[in-house]
């Protein structure tokens, strides 16, 4: 008869055997596709990662330039507004010198018509007093003055007229 030891032996090898047998068709057939769908899935996990951090710096990226250009906006506003100010003052001022040269320029066409009027009164004047020497000189022959007579009457005469101016 069998001894138990030797069976146990024999099974022990046996259940070995088979066991080995099992795990090599088990790393064929099931851990090989496990292990390459696992790898698969890392490598999916990696890639949505790399692909977020990636989306991410683009985000950053953009939100910079968006604040970079609203930055160049309001720059420009502002720049926009100085220089409309600028205008304004400019115009105000060439408002207020044109208006001060208009003024001069009346005040001396003012000057100009008043000397003229000025002239022309004189020589109104003059001719009233040419006027006046000839009924002087006409009076004076009348009296039959001699001529130094005349003469000293009628210088007298414009004299005094010409004081008067």
């Amino acid at each position: 008869m069998f001894d138990v030891t030797e069976i146990e032996w024999i099974n022990a090898i046996y259940q070995i055997l088979a066991f080995g047998v099992l795990l090599l068709l088990l790393k064929k057939f099931a851990f090989g596709p496990i292990m390459d769908m696992m790898e698969k899935r890392e490598q999916h996990v990696a890639d949505q990662i790399s692909s977020a951090e990636k989306n991410r710096e683009e985000s950053e990226k953009f939100l910079a330039e968006q604040r970079e250009a609203i930055q160049e906006a309001r720059q420009e506003a502002k720049e926009i507004v100085e220089n409309s100010k600028k205008m304004s003052d400019q115009q105000a001022d060439e408002v207020l010198e044109n208006a001060r040269k208009e003024a001069e320029r009346m005040k001396q066409n003012a000057l100009a018509e008043i000397n003229t009027e000025k002239e022309q009164a004189i020589s109104a004047l003059r001719e009233q007093v040419s006027t006046l020497s000839v009924l002087v000189a006409s009076k004076v022959i009348e009296k039959e003055l001699d001529e130094k007579e005349q003469e000293k009457l009628i210088q007298d005469t414009l004299k005094e007229v010409g004081e008067d101016l």
